[in-house]
């Protein structure tokens, strides 16, 4: 009997996973993918050098034998390093356990390591440079422009739409369901920069952490790489007084990072020069319903739910999305109408609430992670999961350290944050902790 075939759109992080799923399962996958293969040219592997892993993307690279592989080439990230105008740092820990720590991983490595094991597999075949054009869901057929060629047709069976927050297959859903959907740009974009390894080889910054430069508007992150340099992100405004929109000539260049991050400027030599060649990217979170559209086609990663970087869950995101479909073609035994259902069903709240976590992230680490009102609340909700191990779970541990549903971690995190501004009632120092409050507010 002739295996079951299934197509994919898109090769970066989600898509080979899934395909190595797909895989062990049996069935033959053919992905498509608009760049040429990476492993072959050298080229950029797309928005970012590298990317926060945490406990849902481990999971699900282990459930297909990969984290063994990427364990080591992962930099262990214990808490942020804030740097304040004066060239102070303070570290904020994610979590009080040891194991409660962010990985830093590059992209590139972790998206050929994904594509070579899918392809080890036997039952996946990557097809590179084929740009899905249009996708005609009643006909089951897609349209891929290759290289200069004229279009090419292929026909397919089913279909799964891992080609980005940009998706074509996400359009063709739209247009067939009536899906909601919404692009909602974050009115700032960002621009990479590289803290280079010293004379000496080392790492020029605390390697255990990732390194966040706050200042209201805007602010600069760093993240550690194998090779022991950093690679440094500025999210910054598109427009207004200060933003990319005014910031151009090598002077208001220089003149921004010696007002606002001076202690970054001796650690970057090519400060200018990277500033002015680098493209700029842009942010924007995607909301859409359904995911699917009957037997045939379903979005899985940023197609689904692009989000913004600011919780380090968009990989792992996409990874879950995964795992979770993998576990419902295990449950609904090839009823894939019952599959898609289910998946959307169960995934959409959890992306919606992962993307409005994101958001509101971001404001957290621009705009409050040096205010002594956070950290005081920040404190005392370390203790209240001292206090209450098992009850009360701080929202970012949460997310990065646990396996919650995202949507269940949004309406908790909401309890949260009513009961530490009951505890600050009874003390705004947030020293003394009325436990029988706490625990009558749990019970709520």
């Amino acid at each position: 009997m002739a295996k079951e075939k299934i197509t994919l759109i898109g090769a970066g992080l989600a898509g080979p996973l899934m395909a190595t799923y797909l895989a062990k399962r049996d069935f033959t996958v053919d992905i498509f993918e608009r760049r040429p293969d990476m492993r072959k040219v050298s080229q950029s592997a797309g928005r970012s050098i590298n990317l926060a892993l945490s406990v849902r993307g481990i999971h699900a690279l282990k459930e297909v034998g990969l984290y063994e592989k990427i364990a080591p080439m992962t930099i262990p990230m214990k808490g942020r390093r804030i740097h304040d105008l004066n060239g102070g740092t303070h570290l904020q820990p994610y979590g009080q356990k040891k194991e409660e720590v962010i990985y830093s991983v590059s992209r590139a490595q972790l998206n050929m390591d994904l594509m070579s094991l899918a392809e080890e597999t036997g039952n996946v075949r990557i097809h590179f440079n084929h740009k899905l054009i249009t996708a005609n869901l009643d006909g089951n057929e897609l349209k891929f422009q290759h290289k200069a060629d004229k279009l090419k047709s292929y026909y397919f069976t089913r279909v799964v739409g891992c080609d980005g927050s940009s998706s074509v297959l996400r359009e063709a859903i739209v247009y067939k369901t009536g899906a909601k959907y919404e692009k909602k740009p974050l009115g700032h974009g960002y621009k990479e920069l590289v803290i280079p390894p010293s004379k000496t080889g080392q790492f020029l910054l605390d390697s255990k952490a990732l390194h966040i430069w706050p200042r209201g508007q805007y602010m600069l992150i760093a993240l550690p790489n194998m090779d022991k340099s950093f690679t440094c992100t500025l999210f910054f405004p598109l427009r207004g007084k200060t933003s990319f929109e005014t910031v151009k000539s090598d002077n208001e260049i220089m003149d921004l990072f010696n007002n606002q991050f001076p202690d970054v400027i001796e650690l970057i030599p090519s400060l200018i020069n990277d500033f002015q060649k680098n493209t700029m990217g842009n942010l924007a979170s995607v909301y859409c319903d359904p995911w699917h559209f009957a037997d045939k086609a379903a979005l899985l990663g940023d197609a689904a739910h692009a989000v913004v970087p600011f919780f380090g869950q968009g990989m792992n995101a996409s990874f879950q999305d995964c795992s979770v479909l993998n576990t419902l073609i295990e449950k609904h035994k090839g009823d894939w109408e019952s599959i898609f259902k289910a998946y959307s069903f169960t995934q959409i709240p959890n992306g919606h609430a992962i993307a409005d976590m994101a958001i509101e992230n971001y404001y957290e680490m621009r705009d409050h992670v040096n205010d002594p009102e956070f950290i005081k609340r920040r404190k005392l909700e370390l203790e209240l999961e001292k206090l209450f191990p098992d009850q009360f779970i701080p929202r970012y541990s949460m997310v990065s350290f646990h396996q919650f549903p995202y949507a269940e971690v949004y309406k908790k995190g909401e309890k949260q944050f009513k009961i530490i501004e009951e505890v600050l009632k009874v003390d705004p120092s947030g020293e003394t902790i009325d436990k029988s409050l706490v625990s009558q507010l749990m019970a709520e």
